[in-house]
């Protein structure tokens, strides 16, 4: 069976479709394809690249804990997003969304944070965390819990926990827009349907608006994840990694590795098997919303 030839519309449409193709072959296609090439090289960014296999690999996955260390690390801001931040996030949006007086004014000061960037959040709690002259210490001092001054970010117990904490409050304003959002898109009718059945506010939310807002959830959830999995300006300002690599994260170890030790072909190898990850994770997460959804 022959093709039918083209129209001159489709012509056309192709015409205007063809300078965005072509802008994201040249700045995202070819990037990529080029980035997961230079992974099998040994190359400093200056000088002639080396071919050298799957050695990178190796040395990521097998034979250094570069890798696996910022790994656990990104992981547990990704876990402490997905249970505080999250759960902070629908709660608020669960009370506001509840015609709360003043419930304009708490949309306005729960999205401030997350209009500034992570270089300026992590300057300001930076200075608030300092241990002699911040004002976190000072106030525990004045209060008489002065043995709760503590070096937070000096402290490898209590450095990534701090940091958790401060990523939290930069972040959640994110999901608690998108939470009311979604919250105020159930038609009212199906709650008081509900009440007129005897269904309590815990019935409420665990049989409506719970199964109505798995697509959101899911939806946040994997952009928290990504997000704190791919977190670098925020512990970059705040620690650097340290201390003793407590803060470290997979970004910022592939910024020592490319600029500071000059090993590009590593670094990016570094990137790819944590895109692989991310993107392992991401389907887990929506098999996990096919299975609730199910149940």
């Amino acid at each position: 069976m022959l093709k039918r030839p083209w129209k001159r519309r489709e012509i056309v449409y192709l015409f205007f479709v063809l300078p965005a193709l072509i802008f994201f072959g040249v700045f995202v296609i070819y990037p990529f394809i080029k980035n997961f090439l230079i992974t099998f090289y040994s190359w400093d960014g200056l000088n002639e690249m080396k071919f050298v296999g799957l050695t990178n690999y190796k040395k990521a996955l097998f034979q250094s804990p570069d890798f696996w260390k910022p790994i656990k690390n990104a992981a547990f801001l990704a876990l402490m997003g997905i249970t505080i931040q999250n759960g902070l996030a629908l709660l608020l949006a669960w009370i506001v969304d509840k015609e709360l007086k003043g419930a304009k004014f708490y949309r306005v000061i729960f999205f401030i944070p997350p209009m500034l960037s992570f270089v300026v959040i992590a300057f300001l709690w930076k200075w608030i965390l300092e241990p002699n002259l911040g004002i976190l210490n000072i106030f525990l001092k004045n209060v008489g819990l002065g043995k709760w001054a503590l070096a937070w970010l000096g402290m490898r117990e209590t450095a990534l926990p701090t940091v958790a904490m401060v990523n939290i409050w930069a972040s959640f304003g994110w999901g608690f827009v998108m939470f009311l959002a979604a919250l105020q898109g159930i038609e009212r009718d199906i709650y008081e349907a509900a009440r007129i059945d005897g269904a309590n506010h815990f019935q409420e939310f665990w049989k409506i608006t719970f199964p109505l807002l798995l697509p959101i959830i899911t939806s946040v959830s994997i952009l928290t994840i990504l997000g704190a999995m791919q977190q670098f300006d925020l512990i970059y300002v705040m620690t650097g990694g340290g201390p003793a690599g407590a803060t470290e994260v997979p970004v910022n170890q592939m910024y020592m590795q490319a600029f500071q030790n000059g090993m590009w072909g590593y670094a990016t190898t570094l990137g790819v098997l944590l895109g692989v990850i991310l993107f392992i994770i991401s389907l887990l997460q929506l098999q996990i919303k096919k299975w609730l959804v199910d149940w």
